[in-house]
């Protein structure tokens, strides 16, 4: 029995005596799977051992930060009896997924939530350097200081928020002669967003205040977002895509004008054989590997590299390509991302010696 298996059966039986067990990080659960983050086929994983136990996540576990508890809960039965138009108002809002077990059986989850929300961002949910109203002016500079921060929450407990402090706040009342020594002489308004806005609705607000901050489900400020997070984010979302277009592109040098319309025809799943093919443009990548995995046409190519390391380069970006194509709520790996950069570059460094070898310009 493996060790996700094993877990569930745990958490199970802990439910049907009426044990709640302890609530489990996103991150603790997806180690069981041997995951390190919520790749497409890993969380298609997890729900199906999930189902299969009769489990449910609270909050599902895809949508939420990857160092937020979850608790488990057992799948309620789905009504059944009710007509569609005597739902109530809660029913209307609150949808969910029928399910149907091994044993036949109708489970209900909790509806997949698609939006991107700021509450999934890390700096949404890490710890936040903080000062009272009563604090002094030299402790706020020191701790802005030493942190590296540009903004402190003016608060009096984990919930209320008094003000925010900031370089400009503090140099506009110096500029003005304000001697005080108090914090609250130096506080302006604060921002804030619940952590279940979507991230895009949040752009505005904080590049107009260059922070916002962020207000968790139980109501307590769980972290600070500023446009430098937001900069880092869109960078981690941005390159893999990059690096992957610009790795079709040199696929489609490499290929092009070396093969007729039929054996690129050929190349296509057969599971989307009607498409139309015209040229080395209209196939997809995974296409790209089966038409160059036939030795024949990999010596079309006229280039004196091992076809199987290079088709093995290939699979390996195009699973990451899948996983980034369908938008996983977590960042790739440092190990992924480094095979789709040495890869570009090994291609970049083809390109170029091909240009050079051919003096006035390359087929690839």
């Amino acid at each position: 029995m493996d060790e996700a298996q094993r877990r569930l059966n745990e958490i199970v039986e802990q439910l049907k005596r009426g044990e709640g067990p302890e609530p489990e990080t996103v991150r603790t659960l997806l180690s069981w799977f041997d995951a390190q983050r919520r790749g497409h086929y890993v969380t298609q994983r997890v729900r199906r051992a999930l189902r299969k136990h009769g489990l449910i996540t609270k909050p599902d576990f895809e949508y939420v930060y990857i160092d937020s508890p979850v608790e488990f809960q057992l799948a309620s039965p789905a009504p059944t009896n009710k007509p569609e138009d005597t739902r109530n108002e809660e029913n209307i809002l609150s949808p969910t997924i029928v399910q149907i077990d091994r044993a036949g059986s109708v489970v209900a989850s909790a509806i997949e939530d698609p939006t991107y929300r700021i509450g999934k961002l890390p700096a949404a949910n890490q710890r936040l350097f903080k000062v009272t109203p009563n604090s002094t002016l030299s402790e706020a500079v020191t701790l802005m200081l030493s942190n590296n921060v540009s903004q402190l929450p003016v608060m009096t407990n984990e919930r209320e928020v008094k003000g925010m402090i900031n370089w400009s706040s503090i140099g506009s009342r110096l500029a003005v002669n304000n001697k005080s020594e108090s914090v609250s002489h130096y506080m302006e308004k604060a921002y804030e967003l619940s952590s279940d806005v979507s991230i895009f609705s949040a752009i505005g607000l904080i590049a107009e205040h260059d922070y916002v901050l962020i207000r968790d489900g139980e109501k307590r400020i769980s972290g600070i977002v500023t446009t430098s997070d937001l900069s880092l984010q869109f960078h981690q979302l941005g390159e893999p895509f990059l690096l992957i277009g610009e790795i079709e592109n040199h696929i489609r040098l490499l290929v092009a004008n070396k093969f007729s319309a039929s054996e690129l025809k050929n190349a296509v799943d057969p599971a989307d054989s009607e498409r139309e093919v015209a040229d080395v443009s209209d196939l997809t990548f995974g296409e790209y590997v089966r038409l160059l995995e036939a030795p024949t046409h990999w010596d079309r190519l006229n280039l004196q590299l091992d076809r199987k390391t290079f088709i093995d380069q290939l699979k390996k970006v195009r699973d990451i390509r899948n996983d980034v194509m369908h938008f996983d709520p977590d960042p790739l790996g440092d190990d992924e991302l480094k095979i789709l950069r040495d890869f570009v570059s090994f291609l970049q460094k083809l390109r170029e010696i091909t240009m050079k070898s051919q003096g006035s310009g390359p087929d690839f």
